[in-house]
């Protein structure tokens, strides 16, 4: 059986379907949005996550223009998240809250 590989939404690269991370941009979640708090999956236009009521849409601070809220600006492509501040974890993520999602430290 053939492992058909799927463009990602965010650098259009081909990449194995069951990826949750791009290899190559690095971009969370590649064939699917999903809220960057509740990660209940969203589309592009949503204002508000219908899951926990977020606000999906940001200012770009590299281009200006509004953008939905994820990895990275839908016109310019500059990157949306912040990396957690702990040296052994370093997780990317958006945002969403003050503390990482993955070891609950302050993000940077």
């Amino acid at each position: 059986m053939a492992d058909y590989k799927h463009p990602c939404m965010y650098c259009e690269r081909f990449i194995p379907a069951d990826s949750r991370i791009c290899p190559y941009c690095g971009s969370h979640d590649p064939f699917v949005r999903r809220c960057p708090k509740c990660r209940n999956p969203v589309e592009a236009d949503y204002a508000r996550c219908p899951g926990c009521g977020f606000l999906l849409r940001v200012i770009c601070p590299y281009c200006g223009q509004e953008t939905f809220t994820g990895n990275q600006c839908d016109h310019c492509k500059g990157r949306l998240t912040v990396r957690c501040s702990n040296p052994k974890c370093g997780y990317e993520q958006y945002p969403a809250s003050e503390k990482c999602i993955k070891c609950n430290k302050p993000l940077r």
